[in-house]
């Protein structure tokens, strides 16, 4: 364990894909880590056997974070059970890539709803909740730098999301506390891969200058880099790490 062993990280959508990779990382570098989840217990309570097995600390919570009320319970969980919170990752997210025209207002809503108002809801109670000096790590997408068709709603919800970074960074004047997003280019996650075609993958495997696709470990470390104390002096950044996509 390192000198974060006091200190505590709440992830949101942390029971698989990046968000288990964020957690699992931040346990190992001495966090005590809340992994949140919005339906299925499951993935997250072995991901706390699992962390816990290592020497690690770790709680699931429960929470649909477009539900301001739950994401205040999630904060109290947290509170209950190692009595701080030091780190916020924003990681919960949803994405259906669809022609604008063809949206549905019930797909917007659900976009908005998760992505968007979601990180809010979890921003608006770490105002309160947070330590001095701690450390916030929201998730924006390099698909908003991309323009690609099918993602308009979903880059939007993004484009929020960055705005809310940059802005919160300053109202949080005088805390010690940073506020950064971070805007993953392809990841080899279930939610990247599926209903993907072989040749579409190796497509996207090609697109960064890297040739390979990004995978959870990656994100991971610059998410851990963010949240530790050799980035003190990145507040109100977007950092795209994408293999140099764009």
């Amino acid at each position: 364990m390192s000198e974060h062993t006091s200190q505590v990280a709440i992830i949101t959508g942390a029971s698989r894909g990046i968000g288990a990779a964020i957690a699992e990382r931040l346990a190992n570098d001495g966090f005590a880590v809340v992994i949140n989840y919005s339906g299925n217990a499951a993935p997250a309570e072995q991901l706390v056997r699992k962390i816990e097995a290592s020497g690690g600390k770790a709680i699931t919570a429960q929470a649909d974070v477009s539900d301001p009320d739950a994401v205040a319970r999630m904060f109290e969980s947290a509170e209950a059970a190692f009595g701080r919170i030091d780190v916020l990752v924003n990681n919960a997210g949803i994405l259906k890539t669809i022609a604008l025209a063809e949206t549905s207002d019930e797909e917007f809503d659900r976009h908005f709803a998760i992505n968007t108002k979601g990180t809010f809801n979890a921003l608006r109670e770490a105002a309160k909740r947070l330590q001095n000096g701690g450390r916030i790590v929201n998730f924006s997408s390099t698909t908003l730098a991309l323009n690609m068709p099918g993602y308009a709603v979903y880059n939007g919800t993004k484009a929020a999301v960055e705005a809310f970074t940059q802005v919160f960074a300053k109202e949080l004047r005088g805390r010690d506390i940073t506020v950064n997003a971070v805007a993953p280019g392809p990841i080899a996650t279930d939610l990247f891969l599926n209903g993907k075609s072989d040749e579409l993958i190796a497509q996207f495997s090609k697109m960064p200058p890297l040739e390979r696709l990004g995978q959870p470990s990656d994100i991971a470390s610059v998410v851990a880099f963010l949240v530790g104390p050799d980035a003190g002096w990145i507040n109100g950044e977007i950092i795209r790490a994408n293999g140099g996509l764009a």
